[in-house]
């Protein structure tokens, strides 16, 4: 897979304030609702589809009633866990693609880091490897899961938006901890399934819109003497705030993270191993 729109694709020799212009245009760029083919209600990390936990936006209800079965005719959408890890002065890009919960390819790329780590940039310094990765897969995603930010960011360009744009791809970004914006309400011992409004505050150039993506908590343990912190969920590109935070609670399998980028992880980790890592 190729990038839609290159003039997106970092350039190493860019100065910061450049880097910064970019993201901007990127998030101008980027589609923070839903406009993608396939049913949501299809995504499952089990290959399981049920109706009954799924909240659709207007876009969604538009394609496939609520009210009407999956067509069980159509073949689950290819869902991809997009995760980078580092070697010495190299970055590896891993992506492990699934349909119906089931793996169907893995691709990796290991390439020379040209950026330093600057936050709020990080983007620019896990690109190449991504970018590489995508190169090498065969299968046609129909979703992105990422391991970082998306619109949850403070140009609202983190690592699934600039991506997904990019590529011109449905994605999300899923965060382990919260990089900007403000929690509507305490994110304290919540119950399994509760997610919480992440809001603009004054540190987020904001398109416009308050909510710019959602603490998901995925997994909880029963006692109160442990406790799992939620995820961070935002939009990364043709995806909406309360469709993504929907599709990362289908795809998700026990852990606390979803099954894509779980995956992606592991082999991004494998990868780094047979390089000597």
């Amino acid at each position: 897979m190729e990038p839609a729109h290159p003039k997106f694709v970092p350039d190493p020799s860019a100065s910061r304030e450049t880097m910064e212009r970019l993201q901007r245009e990127i998030a101008a760029h980027a589609t923070f609702e839903d406009a993608f083919a396939f049913d949501p209600r299809a995504v499952s990390a089990t290959g399981t589809h049920t109706l009954d936990s799924i909240t659709t936006t207007d876009q969604a209800t538009d394609r496939s009633s609520a009210d009407e079965p999956a067509d069980a005719a159509h073949e689950p959408p290819v869902v991809v866990g997009v995760d980078q890890a580092f070697l010495d002065d190299r970055a590896v890009g891993a992506i492990v693609a699934l349909r119906g919960g089931e793996v169907i390819e893995r691709a990796s790329a290991v390439v020379d880091l040209e950026f330093p780590y600057v936050p709020g940039l990080l983007s620019f310094r896990e690109a190449g490897a991504v970018l590489a990765a995508f190169a090498n897969l065969d299968v046609e995603p129909d979703l992105a899961v990422f391991d970082g930010s998306g619109r949850i960011h403070y140009r609202e360009a983190g690592l699934a938006t600039h991506m997904g744009v990019t590529l011109d791809l449905p994605s999300v970004g899923v965060a382990k901890g919260l990089l900007c914006g403000t929690p509507r309400r305490s994110l304290d011992d919540l119950p399994e399934g509760a997610r919480v409004a992440i809001a603009a505050d004054e540190s987020v150039e904001t398109t416009g819109e308050g909510v710019i993506g959602y603490a998901l908590q995925t997994r909880q343990y029963d006692s109160g003497d442990r406790h799992v912190n939620p995820v961070y969920v935002s939009s990364g590109h043709r995806v909406g705030s309360e469709t993504a935070a929907d599709l990362i609670g289908r795809l998700c399998d026990g852990y606390k993270l979803p099954e894509p980028t779980r995956l992606a992880d592991g082999y991004a980790a494998e990868v780094k191993r047979e390089r000597g890592g």
